[in-house]
């Protein structure tokens, strides 16, 4: 393409990994470089047709429909920085299902000052994979869990696994502080909003949205407790802001938490934030078979909790 019209129409024919795509989005792919004005404008005037046929933005592609894309002019790629080829060690696959244990300090993806992350390495890893997409996101602090889709029938039927609830997804928290309730239901509604610098932040407000953790105590100590979270919503920084805000913040959270504190628990040898997305399970997308997914406490974490209990 490179900075030159194509000059002839193309036909592509539709395979699984494109299958049940909105056209939109399709053509946003398929067409790199292509202001989405324009791909919304030959939409419109017919130019863009799905076997002989005009469809709209919203149809959703099927297997085997031929798409007809006329000539169209394409900006220069910019030149793609190198993305390193790296696997994370997997907790479950199949053909559907890509389940890892996403390690601390790594992002899900690029984007906000990181070049790439798990899934750009992921596919870098893995060149013959047709299509690999995130099931959720973790934050880059947060290790655990993380589910990717491999087909596309998979990542919808996923999304909507966990839009209806059906899925129960569990964490780790080490909090600073005595937690009194052996369980505690808390329903604090967040809005996020963004800082000064440009950095995006999750706030309790009554106007946000609604959202709701269970937290079950595991194990307690002078200053610390152990919790587990249940989430039963699925809001950018959830657990953290609900402790947080409850005076009980998440030991090493740098956004959240006790700065203070953090710093001497680095020197005590807990260098990152005691957040670990444990296990989730749901019933498998394609299957119907119940699946549960469990990730070992990453090794520091660990080292950190022995410590704890020797003292």
């Amino acid at each position: 393409m490179n900075g030159l019209s194509k000059e002839s129409v193309t036909w592509t024919e539709i395979d699984e990994g494109s299958c049940e795509q909105r056209i939109d989005n399709f053509l946003c792919k398929h067409l790199k470089g292509v202001p989405k004005s324009h791909i919304y404008r030959i939409l419109r005037s017919g130019e863009i047709r799905v076997n002989k046929k005009r469809v709209d933005q919203t149809y959703r592609l099927q297997l085997g429909d031929l798409v007809r894309i006329p000539p169209v002019r394409v900006a220069e790629k910019p030149d793609t920085e190198f993305v390193p080829a790296l696997e994370f060690p997997v907790l479950y696959e199949d053909d559907a299902l890509l389940a890892i244990n996403k390690p601390a300090g790594t992002a899900v993806h690029g984007g906000s000052g990181v070049s790439f992350g798990v899934i750009e390495q992921l596919r870098s890893a893995r060149p013959q994979a047709k299509f690999l997409e995130l099931v959720h996101r973790l934050d880059r602090e947060t290790s655990g869990v993380l589910l990717l889709a491999k087909k596309r029938s998979a990542l919808t039927a996923m999304h909507e696994i966990m839009r209806e609830g059906n899925s129960d997804k569990r964490y780790f928290a080490l909090v600073l502080g005595q937690w009194k309730n052996v369980k505690q239901h808390v329903k604090l509604p967040l809005h996020k909003f963004d800082t000064p610098q440009g950095e995006k932040r999750v706030m309790v407000r009554e106007d946000g949205m609604a959202s709701y953790t269970i937290f079950t105590l595991q194990q307690s100590w002078p200053d610390f407790t152990l919790l587990e979270a249940q989430l039963k919503t699925g809001r950018t920084h959830q657990i953290r802001v609900h402790l947080a805000h409850l005076g009980f913040p998440i030991a090493g959270d740098d956004k959240y938490g006790d700065f203070a504190r953090n710093k001497e628990l680095m020197k005590q040898g807990l260098k990152r934030m005691f957040l670990h997305a444990h296990s989730i399970t749901f019933k498998h997308p394609l299957t119907g078979e119940p699946l549960s997914i469990q990730a070992p406490l990453a090794p520091e974490l660990q080292k950190y909790l022995d410590k704890l209990s020797k003292s």
